[in-house]
């Protein structure tokens, strides 16, 4: 344990910098020197104003967009707060960008790769699935992938928190817009967003708290959007209100503020801060398969360095495991209810501290229950 607290690794919501929950603790009763909590400013107020542009600002460095990209031609990108996390987004997608007359690809690589289909079926609307990774209960990304003819778009979701998988790359559109579900490993790594048409990421697994779901679109994207929808359901409406047509989860968009200026000040870059996060992940890959007491899930080439998946010999042994690391001081480490087994969450606030301190405990449980 560290600080009284326990390394916590949490799929969603998940751990948060120590800094980043230090400073709100600090600043709680008084944000800013305005006599309130952040939680009672108005988000009408100039200090509210300065905390979502500050956030817009961070993402535009940290993502090399708008203001900070090299080459001023390039794509300009609008950054949206919406309520409602990314399952609000699944249905949302193809109500502004799916009409009768067209169809969209998705590519299912797990639980809410599916849930976002289900949404689109359920509105009556077109979902060609060019690949799938099912038939292998979604231990591995499809490659080489071949897709419909002219859909309005493609859709993927970056990294799987459930089955421990991950796009190491992404597909060639060929000009076909590409929107990515990246709620699990946005900011973990750099991304070339010329590639991307709309991203988006519920706050509450690498980026802040549940209840807040960034979205990042382009300009010609935006422009396609179905303007005959309700006004809360618009992405223009969001953009042309700096995400603020009604109340936004202000803390929220706080937090994640606070967050983006931890990457910036810890890392600097998405580069580096992916070099940490391949370190972490190397570390408990590497063990695991030095063993043949654990077996990790995900194929190895498609492995994700956000949530790593692994089995014990049985499912008693996996419940022993579980109570054990938490009075080790280890929390968060139970699979999904989907997939079972065992789960570590590497999201960027957690440390190498804390992943030697559970590979410590792996080896030590392993050498106790090893028959």
């Amino acid at each position: 344990m560290e600080n009284n607290r326990i390394f916590n690794f949490n799929a969603g919501p998940a751990a948060l910098p120590l800094p980043v929950l230090k400073e709100i603790q600090s600043c709680f009763l008084n944000f800013n020197n305005t006599g309130m909590s952040i939680i009672e400013t108005s988000h009408r107020s100039k200090s509210f104003d300065i905390v979502i542009n500050s956030a817009k600002k961070s993402l535009e460095k940290l993502l090399k967009i708008n203001s900070f990209q090299k080459n001023k031609t390039k794509s300009k990108f609008h950054i949206l707060f919406i309520q409602g996390g990314a399952s609000f987004q699944f249905p949302m997608i193809p109500m502004n960008f799916l009409s009768k007359d067209n169809k969209a690809d998705y590519i299912n690589t797990g639980v809410w790769s599916s849930k976002a289909i289900a949404q689109v079926n359920i509105q009556g609307k077109k979902c060609n699935i060019p690949a799938s990774s099912e038939n292998k209960k979604f231990s591995y990304i499809p490659e080489n992938i071949k897709f419909s003819d002219d859909p309005a778009y493609i859709h993927l979701t970056s990294n799987n928190t459930i089955y421990g998988t991950q796009f190491k790359s992404f597909p060639d559109t060929k000009g076909i817009p590409l929107i990515a579900d990246m709620s699990s490993d946005i900011l973990s790594r750099p991304l070339d967003m010329e590639k991307f048409d709309l991203i988006y990421a519920g706050a509450q697994k690498n980026l802040g708290l549940a209840g807040v779901c960034l979205v990042i679109i382009k300009d010609t994207m935006l422009q396609k959007c179905n303007d005959k929808l309700p006004t809360m359901l618009k992405y223009s409406t969001y953009a042309e209100k700096n995400s603020m047509f009604n109340t936004p989860p202000c803390f929220g968009i706080y937090t994640i503020s606070l967050v983006l200026k931890w990457i910036e000040k810890e890392m600097g870059t998405l580069e580096k801060m992916e070099q940490y996060n391949i370190k972490k992940a190397e570390l408990l890959y590497d063990f695991i398969d030095s063993t043949n007491f654990y077996k990790g899930t995900a194929e190895k080439q498609s492995r994700s360095l956000m949530n790593i998946t692994f089995n014990l010999p049985s499912t008693e042994l996996e419940k022993k495991f579980l109570a054990k690391a938490l009075k080790n001081g280890l929390g968060g480490l139970k699979g999904h209810r989907d997939a079972g087994g065992l789960r570590v969450s590497t999201y960027n606030a957690s440390t190498i501290k804390g992943i030697k301190a559970l590979i410590k405990f792996m080896d030590r449980f392993q050498k106790d229950n090893n028959q």
